[in-house]
């Protein structure tokens, strides 16, 4: 199984790929996983990106072709990968697609996570991140339960992000649209693109993306 998914902001990419990742045995490839686990272990191109991200820069597509070659070349994936988060452009699109050939791995399926713009807007303004230990919660589908502690026993010291709040989120949703529709199409020409509704429950999600990837 070699996998893009493809989807906005909360549209549960993430979670679904570590869904797929546990029923399949293949690697959940998140580029923002793949950023801080170099810069932390100092690789060469790690450092690359740290000097670029400390700076306030976008990461090259270099760069992170670079990391993610790394990445796809450790033995847990040899038999596929899922990623999450890239490509996000067809400039991205095209530098992965002549990567993967030079492994001699191309993509089998882009699944594309389609939304109502209004739940997605729904999940990421209900967002709420513990100062503390980073844990990620939702005011409405999955706040801290009665009494529940954080990391050091005190209770959680929730906040919510900047880039959460619905003017942003809005923003986020409109840029994405823009990036991503060439994306799409790129994707459907080449006969690999599937879509499926993404709203719903992870259990239900979770089966249409499977039904996707069966059809293969």
């Amino acid at each position: 199984m070699r996998l893009v998914l493809l989807g906005a902001p909360g549209s549960g990419k993430g979670t679904q790929a570590q869904r797929m990742q546990a029923r399949h045995g293949v690697p959940q490839v998140s580029t923002g996983d793949l950023l801080r686990e170099a810069v932390a272990a100092g690789t060469e191109l790690g450092r690359a990106a740290q000097i670029v991200m400390q700076a306030g820069g976008l990461v090259a597509d270099d760069i992170m072709l670079g990391i993610i070659r790394e990445r796809l070349a450790r033995p847990d994936a040899a038999r596929g990968f899922i990623l999450d988060g890239f490509p996000r452009t067809q400039a991205q699109a095209d530098g992965l697609a002549a990567l993967l050939k030079s492994l001699g791995t191309p993509l089998d399926t882009v699944v594309l996570m389609e939304i109502d713009p209004e739940v997605l807007l729904r999940r990421l303004a209900g967002r709420r991140s513990c100062r503390r230990c980073g844990r990620v919660f939702h005011v409405e589908t999955n706040p801290p339960r009665p009494g529940e502690r954080c990391t050091d026993g005190k209770a959680h010291d929730l906040f919510q992000r900047p880039d959460d709040n619905e003017a942003t989120v809005r923003q986020r949703l409109t840029v994405y649209g823009e990036r991503t529709q060439p994306l799409i199409e790129h994707y459907a020409r080449l006969g690999l693109l599937r879509r499926i509704d993404a709203n719903g429950t992870l259990d239900e999600v979770n089966a249409r993306l499977e039904a996707a990837i069966a059809t293969d």
